[in-house]
């Protein structure tokens, strides 16, 4: 419970998914645990890999910035990378995978 706490207050407080790069290594090294742990804890508790947890994470912060008026202005590319994803194929899929839309489509919708 204690780490899953740390994982989740980390993961609000600083958005380290923000980071294209971000590695199971860099974010266990950071919070001071095993990758093993960290990747137990993930599997276990929130059941989902490491990929799929950081871009769970990455897509809510799209969503938000997706229908937030500050970025009305952005494109949607602009979004996607701003979110951490590093390609604009990658982030269309995994965008659909997790939500069932394109994020054109998420955009038009929450306009409407």
């Amino acid at each position: 419970k204690e780490y899953v706490d740390k994982l989740q207050n980390y993961m609000n407080d600083n958005k380290p998914y923000l980071d294209e790069e971000l590695t199971l290594h860099d974010l266990a090294d950071t919070l001071s645990m095993s990758t093993h742990h960290l990747s137990m804890i993930l599997n276990i508790h929130f059941r989902q890999n490491f990929y799929n947890f950081i871009n769970f994470h990455r897509v809510e912060d799209a969503k938000r910035k997706l229908i937030d008026p500050e970025y009305t202005d952005h494109n949607i590319l602009e979004i996607a990378f701003s979110a951490g994803f590093n390609s604009k194929s990658t982030f269309n899929s995994i965008f659909k995978k997790f939500t069932g839309m394109t994020p054109r489509e998420y955009r038009a919708g929450s306009s409407a």
